[in-house]
């Protein structure tokens, strides 16, 4: 029997198998959950990549600037499921104005886009899958990376995920009343579609693993996904509203 015997988890942000939400998914599966994928743009690719779970999950379309997509995503679920337990939102971007060094630069408009894409679709997400997760119980886990410090070329996308971090206390706050925890996990860097995107993530790539008290292995998912499945669980009944940090230690860490 896993810690997710029975769950029921819609799972967001499987582009490959290198990113965090595939190992969230895979360990899930693992731990006896049933999933439903979503994907974004080219839903083949995220099919394909579906094939390699375990067991093969539906995957629906969800663009999180459609509101049509919210709007009937509930709908589409439930054609797979007859409830939600737990929602991953592994959901991020922004243009490359916003990031590599150009945080005087860049203009309104892909600043919008990076907080929409990368934070408001965590209230939306919630929203849009809150008729599913009536039973008294569920989780919303959200993907982070630390927000406390201006890191090296993140630069607007730093403030979306700190964005991200007061949305997580305030979902938590506005969710608790229907039994539902909202908590991030903040993962180090990782060679992820995502990372691959940010210009100059070498900076991160040369400097983590000697900062890290634990060390810190840039290819492993494994560890923030575990961290997931454990607020996924059962096993955090009375956590909201948190950030867990699985990146080696380095938040805790001065110069």
């Amino acid at each position: 029997m896993g810690i997710l015997d029975g769950k029921r988890l819609l799972v967001t942000g499987v582009l490959t198998d290198a990113s965090i939400a595939f190992s969230v998914a895979k360990l899930a599966q693992e731990e006896g959950a049933t999933l439903v994928l979503t994907g974004f743009g080219r839903l083949s690719l995220v099919e394909r990549i579906a094939k390699r779970l375990p067991k093969p999950p539906p995957v629906i379309e969800l663009d999180v600037q459609n509101t049509e997509h919210l709007d009937t995503l509930a709908d589409r679920v439930g054609e797979h499921l007859d409830g939600l337990d737990g929602v991953v939102h592994s959901i991020g971007f922004a243009p490359q104005s916003c990031l590599g060094g150009n945080f005087l630069n860049t203009p309104w408009e892909d600043v919008a886009t990076a907080l929409h894409v990368s934070t408001y679709s965590y209230k939306s997400l919630a929203v849009a899958c809150l008729p599913l997760m009536k039973g008294g119980s569920g989780a919303i886990v959200g993907l982070d990376f630390d927000a406390t410090k201006a890191w090296p070329v993140y630069d607007w996308m730093g403030v979306a995920k700190a964005g991200l971090e007061s949305a997580n206390r305030y979902l938590a706050r506005d969710l608790g009343k229907h039994g539902i925890r909202v908590n991030l996990v903040a993962a180090g860097p990782l060679r992820t579609m995502a990372a691959k995107s940010i210009p100059g993530f070498q900076e991160f790539e040369d400097s983590w693993p000697d900062k890290a008290p634990l060390g810190w292995d840039l290819a492993d998912t494994v560890p923030a996904a575990k961290a997931c499945l454990a607020l996924l669980s059962d096993w955090f009944p009375a956590t909201t509203g948190e950030i867990v940090h699985v990146d080696g230690g380095v938040h805790a860490i001065g110069a």
